[in-house]
């Protein structure tokens, strides 16, 4: 034991070699400059935004709605909640479907039904947003006779479904089967099992997929055009056209107006700074649930 104690002391007392120091420098180095040019277009986004569209937010964009084309003044408070409705329709659409079908997936899914779920959803996450929002029209559009949020809802829901399943199913299968097995022996059952003890242990990076797919659909302007048309009043019917923030946003870009460049611009600053205020309460919120179920 002595001479073994020894040995440990003298190995950890050799001098590590250049080579080593070098090649460890240069991937610590290397990492780092990874890091730099991950975030370089997400600042460099975020801060042309802040530039261009700070100098047009104030109450008045936020509260009110917008005014005749040419004049100035108004903002897109109705945009706002719009799409604050459209999402919720589709978070209740695709958040439910979407983690159901990757609980079936990891647990249940190993035969050939599964195998075509799988397909189906990798089809679906490369499918363009514009071929669900024409897939929407067709199937509620037109069922409806008018457009909608209640058709906006369904399109994005549809495009949240691939990409939570797959998460869903990939974070479950992370979860060790030694926990499977351990609430078996203690005579849990299958269902039980997945939905208070793998399911949970997994909730990070379930949450983590959920809203992914959620930022996502929240930016998509293609379905918009073909579901919610759009609106310049308030509106909280979702059988019945509705501004959306991100449809606002082009509507004003392609406008030949000055006054709706500028609200465009502080559209997009809005939408992004929503998309990460939300994204990170959520991930906040699911970290300090998680940590309480580990104590």
């Amino acid at each position: 034991m002595p001479e073994a104690a020894k040995v440990d002391q003298d190995f950890a007392a050799a001098p590590v070699s250049l080579w080593r120091r070098s090649v460890n420098s240069f991937a610590t180095l290397a990492a780092v400059l990874a890091v730099f040019l991950v975030l370089l277009p997400l600042g460099a986004i975020f801060g042309y935004l802040i530039y261009k569209g700070v100098g047009s937010l104030n109450w008045a964009f936020l509260t009110q709605t917008p005014q005749p084309a040419g004049e100035p003044g108004g903002g897109m408070a109705n945009a706002i909640a719009g799409s604050a409705l459209i999402l919720l329709i589709a978070s209740a659409m695709g958040i439910p479907i979407g983690i159901g079908a990757g609980i079936y997936l990891a647990e249940y899914g190993r035969n050939r039904f599964g195998d075509a779920i799988r397909f189906t959803a990798d089809v679906l996450n490369g499918v363009p947003s514009i071929i669900v929002g024409i897939v929407a029209y067709a199937l509620v559009v037109l069922a409806q006779g008018h457009f909608s949020a209640l058709a906006g809802g369904v399109a994005l829901g549809i495009m949240m479904i691939p990409t939570i399943a797959r998460t869903t199913e990939e974070m479950l299968l992370l979860v060790p089967n030694t926990v499977r097995e351990a609430a078996y022996g203690l005579g849990v059952p299958q269902w039980r099992t997945t939905l208070s003890i793998t399911l949970r242990t997994a909730t990070s990076g379930i949450v983590t997929g959920v809203m992914l797919a959620f930022a996502r659909a929240a930016g998509e302007t293609a379905p918009l055009l073909f579901t919610t048309l759009g609106n310049t009043y308030w509106n909280w019917k979702v059988s019945q056209p509705t501004a959306a923030l991100p449809l606002q946003i082009f509507t004003y870009a392609i406008s030949p107006y000055d006054e709706w460049h500028r609200q465009a611009w502080a559209g997009a600053l809005i939408l992004i700074v929503l998309i990460v205020a939300s994204v990170s309460a959520v991930r906040l919120v699911a970290s300090r649930g998680t940590l309480k179920g580990a104590n």
